[in-house]
């Protein structure tokens, strides 16, 4: 599979947390995975995600407040337009972007979603995920990684 790069590949060689969470997340979690967003950016901590569900927008702008590296690993085509934030991270080298998708996906599908949570998995030094839905999608990527381990 080709990868599509924006930024400073050499983010690549830092330790990674990747952080991947359900999108309906319980009340009780928000403030505590807010907590820790803010507990990574002050450790300067690089973080992967996706970035996409409600939680995980609030914590890439928590992130982006500090000066670690940050990683957005997109489910869709590079993006064509880019917010001021991302901008200057990126001219700051502090933010890497990555597509496995071709230029000419520009909607996110549960496959395309699928490849990308399986990156950050695989490709982070350790995972959080501070809340997963039973029988949800991050569930089963959880699972079906842990048969591809197995055999």
């Amino acid at each position: 599979m080709a990868f599509n790069y924006l930024g400073s590949k050499e983010i690549l060689k830092e330790y990674k947390i990747g952080f991947l969470c359900s999108r309906k997340v319980p009340a009780e979690i928000i403030l505590k995975t807010y907590a820790w967003a803010i507990e990574q950016r002050d450790k300067r901590v690089c973080v992967v995600s996706g970035f996409h569900s409600k939680i995980e927008k609030d914590v890439f702008h928590y992130l982006l407040k500090g000066t670690q590296s940050i990683i957005i690993v997109l489910a869709r085509g590079m993006m064509n337009k880019l917010p001021v934030g991302i901008r200057r991270a990126l001219e700051n080298e502090r933010l890497l972007i990555i597509s496995q998708c071709n230029d000419t996906v520009k909607r996110i599908t549960r496959e395309t979603t699928y490849i990308r949570n399986k990156y950050i998995i695989e490709n982070s030094d350790e995972t959080y995920m501070p809340y997963i839905s039973p029988g949800g999608q991050l569930e089963k990527i959880l699972n079906n990684i842990k048969y591809d381990c197995l055999t």
